[in-house]
C-alpha cells in the first residue's frame, strides 16, 4: 500500500511557507528540518530536494531523534497521530501486522527490553523488511552501546524520512 500523500514539485515550490512545512510534516516530526527544507526552495528536481533533505538530516542530534520518536509507534503497535501518519505507519509495518502471534509477542518483549535499555522506542525502517528481520535487528541492536544505538537510530530515522519524502513526490 502506498501513501496517498502526493505532491508535484512545482506546486511544492510555490506553496506558502507554512503550508509547505505542513506538507512535509508526515515525513518526520522535526519542525526545524521542515522549516530549513522549505527555506531552501525552489528545487529544480526531486533529486535536488532529496539531496538537500539528506544534507539537512545529517545534522540531527539526540534532541531531534527524541522529538521525532514522539510521532512513531512501536513496531507492531497501532499508530497514533493524524490519519496520514496512521496510514503511513500501517503501510510501513504491514509485515509485522501479518506476523504470527509468537513473533508478535517476541517483538513486544523485545520492545520492552529495548526501552528498558535505551529509554526510547525502537526505531527501524520497517518498509521492505520482514517481521523476522525487524525482530532480528532489534535483538542485534540490544547489544549496541548507547552511542552506537543513538547513531543507528538516527540513521534509521533518516531512511524513514527520505523514503516518505521520495514517495510523496513520485
Amino acid at each position: 500500500m502506498r501513501s496517498s500523500i502526493k505532491m508535484d514539485l512545482g506546486t511544492f515550490n510555490q506553496l506558502p511557507q507554512a503550508v509547505a512545512q505542513l506538507a512535509l510534516s508526515h515525513c518526520v516530526a522535526i519542525p526545524r528540518w521542515q522549516q530549513a527544507l522549505v527555506a531552501a526552495r525552489p528545487f529544480h528536481s526531486v533529486e535536488a530536494l532529496l539531496a538537500e533533505a539528506q544534507r539537512l538530516a545529517q545534522a540531527w542530534q539526540e534532541d531531534d531523534l527524541n522529538q521525532a520518536l514522539s510521532a512513531h509507534p512501536r513496531i507492531g503497535e497501532k499508530a497514533q497521530g493524524d490519519e496520514k501518519e496512521k496510514r503511513l505507519s500501517r503501510s510501513e509495518q504491514a509485515a509485522m501486522q501479518q506476523a504470527d502471534d509468537a513473533l508478535q509477542q517476541a517483538m513486544v518483549q523485545g520492545n520492552q527490553a529495548y526501552e528498558a535499555r535505551f529509554n526510547r522506542v525502537f526505531l527501524i525502517r520497517a518498509k521492505g523488511r520482514s517481521a523476522q528481520n525487524m525482530l532480528d535487528e532489534l535483538t542485534r541492536r540490544l547489544d549496541n552501546s548507547p552511542e552506537s544505538e543513538r547513531q543507528e537510530s538516527l540513521e534509521q530515522l533518516r531512511e524513514i524520512t527520505l523514503l516518505r519524502l521520495k514517495e510523496s513526490f513520485s
